[in-house]
C-alpha cells in the first residue's frame, strides 16, 4: 500500500522549510510519496495516511504556522500518525542531547498521541528577517547548527516506522 505523507511545517527565514524537505526526501527514498509545505498552506489533509509537523521556535514558542496548523487540523491528525519536529537551538546543545519539546508543543503530543518530536539545532544567517533576528546577528550569535545528518537518521526511522504499520 503507497503512503503519503505531509510534512508541513512553520518557518520565518527557510531554515525550518529546508529541514522539512531534508525529511521528504528522505521518506521519498524509502518508496514513500512524501511532500513538504508550508502549514499555512495546507486546506486539509484527506490525501495523507501520515503528517510530520515542524516549526521553527521563537522565544520558547514553536511558529505561529505550526501552531494554526495543529489547531486547525486537530480532527484530522488525531486520526493518522503525527511526528512533531522544532528546530532552534543557535548552538550544538541540539547534537549534544535531546531537548525536550516547548510546553505547547508538548500539550499538542499529548492530545494527538503523537509518536515522537525531537529538536533540531536552527539557522540564523545574514538576511535572515525580522527585528529579533537581526539583533541576534548583530550580537554575533547567528550561524547554521543544523546537523543533517541527524535530521536524516531521523527521518529514516520516520520511515520505518511507517514500514512497520503499513505491514500489521
Amino acid at each position: 500500500m503507497e503512503q503519503t505523507v505531509l510534512v508541513a511545517y512553520g518557518s520565518a527565514n527557510g531554515s525550518t522549510q529546508k529541514i522539512a524537505e531534508t525529511i521528504a526526501e528522505v521518506l521519498r527514498t524509502t518508496g514513500i510519496t512524501a511532500e513538504a509545505l508550508s502549514a499555512r498552506s495546507v486546506t486539509d489533509l484527506d490525501r495523507y495516511e501520515a503528517v510530520v509537523v515542524g516549526g521553527a521556535l521563537y522565544a520558547g514558542r514553536w511558529h505561529k504556522d505550526a501552531r494554526r496548523f495543529v489547531r486547525r487540523h486537530r480532527g484530522a491528525l488525531a486520526h493518522r500518525p503525527v511526528w512533531f519536529f522544532s528546530s532552534g537551538p543557535l548552538d550544538s546543545t541540539a547534537s549534544q542531547r535531546d531537548i525536550l519539546p516547548v510546553p505547547g508543543v508538548k500539550r499538542a503530543m499529548a492530545k494527538l498521541d503523537a509518536r515522537a518530536h525531537v529538536t533540531f539545532g536552527g539557522c540564523l544567517t545574514e538576511g535572515a528577517q525580522g527585528r529579533i533576528a537581526r539583533m541576534i546577528l548583530r550580537n554575533g550569535k547567528g550561524g547554521d547548527f543544523r546537523d543533517f545528518a541527524a535530521i536524516e537518521n531521523w527521518a529514516a526511522g520516520v520511515a520505518r516506522e511507517l514500514g512497520a504499520m503499513s505491514h500489521r
